[in-house]
């Protein structure tokens, strides 16, 4: 047998874009520190997980004193290092909102071929820009559409009118975090639900998010 007759099946991309609050109000309580690290932790299970079918990828929008593209999506295992986050300046979520779209919408960065892709909404606080419109050329876009979100308010302050509208889905509910350790559960159920797709007979289909059963943290503060 010829050598160009062995045929290498190199695994589907899974994208996994978090967008990120970064306004003022993150950097109080130890929000931004639990966030910084429940990514980090993310990432490093993610680099883990075996990629037979389906390669996870992980992207990082952040929205605050501007919206950044703090880590292009990139093949977890490729990731050696993410600068932490900093908690400054505003809420522009609909400028966030767009970016993601047009991500999502890139077929140089996000092929064909990729599994549905899942988006990661965290928030402490309300939209200071308008969020309406972007939100619903999102809804609108045929790529951008098919992804599973997945939303987290953080402390009393939230809008979750937006965060809810976000998910679009009556059976995904919208998580609450009261104190440091619920952030941290939060991501670890996120990446329970995606590390499942990659071992499933079909990544496509989307995993439930369980929340209930997540180990405890030690951190206590409240938000």
């Amino acid at each position: 047998m010829a050598l160009n007759d062995f045929v290498v099946n190199t695994p589907r991309p899974l994208p996994v874009i978090l967008l990120c609050d970064t306004s003022g109000s993150m950097s109080v309580d130890g929000k931004i520190e639990a966030l910084n690290e429940a990514v980090k932790q993310m990432i490093t299970t993610f680099a883990e997980e075996s990629r037979i079918r389906a390669e996870i990828q992980v992207g990082l929008i952040t929205f605050g004193q501007s919206v950044n593209e703090h880590l292009p999506l990139t093949a977890a295992k490729d990731i050696t290092d993410v600068s932490p986050m900093q908690a400054t300046g505003l809420t522009p979520l609909g400028a966030a909102l767009n970016r993601t779209r047009m991500l999502l919408e890139d077929k140089e960065v996000i092929p064909s071929r990729a599994y549905r892709p899942v988006i990661v909404l965290v928030s402490d606080g309300y939209a200071t820009d308008a969020w309406e419109a972007p939100l619903e050329a999102l809804n609108r876009s045929e790529r951008a559409s098919k992804a599973s979100r997945i939303a987290m308010a953080i402390g009393q302050d939230a809008d979750r009118i937006m965060l809810e509208d976000f998910i679009d889905d009556p059976e995904a509910p919208l998580f609450e975090a009261q104190h440091a350790r619920d952030i941290h559960k939060f991501f670890r159920a996120v990446t329970m639900s995606v590390t499942t797709r990659t071992r499933s007979a079909n990544p496509e289909l989307a995993a439930p998010i369980q929340i209930q059963g997540m180990p405890e943290d030690d951190e206590e503060l409240d938000f």
